[in-house]
């Protein structure tokens, strides 16, 4: 089977919408409720999907691709990295784990963004709480799985351009 390049572009789009989609449900029907570091881990995957939907819609000759391309991989390193320090805090034992601060809204309304961006990085105790886990990978995990694959994926099409 050949699948196309706009088609699997198409298809990352997809996963990073059934991710959201499986973020909103675990949060509305489940009460789960995210962290702030879950929050940007949605953000990357927002970011990420709207590239590849991008480049699927736009269908861009070698250098477009390789823009899109660039930035999908960008925010899906970025994802990856806010993912992996939330695992990071997940297998710190109690007596390790960061107090736990203000919410992100009153972080957001009240300081500016690279304030914010420092103290969510940071982490704190919510976002060390184990909520929920598949197959003995906490949610966290799944995101870096998925970022790194959806990393893989758009490096692949920095690589190959428009071929």
């Amino acid at each position: 089977m050949n699948i196309s390049a706009r088609a699997m572009n198409f298809a990352a789009a997809g996963v990073c919408a059934g991710l959201l989609a499986a973020a909103y449900y675990f949060q509305y029907s489940l009460h789960l409720e995210p962290c702030p570091l879950c929050i940007f881990q949605r953000v990357g995957f927002f970011v990420v999907g709207l590239c590849f939907l991008l480049l699927g819609l736009h269908n861009p000759k070698a250098w477009g691709v390789r823009v899109y391309g660039f930035l999908a991989l960008l925010a899906a390193v970025l994802g990856a990295a806010v993912a992996g320090r939330h695992v990071w805090l997940l297998s710190l034992p109690k007596e390790e784990v960061p107090s736990c601060g203000p919410g992100l809204n009153y972080l957001l309304d009240n300081f500016p963004l690279g304030e914010v961006l420092n103290t969510v990085l940071r982490g704190s105790g919510e976002c060390a709480e184990l909520k929920w886990s598949l197959m003995g990978l906490s949610m966290p995990a799944w995101c870096l799985v998925f970022f790194a694959g959806l990393g893989v994926l758009a490096l692949w099409r920095v690589v190959k351009g428009g071929r």
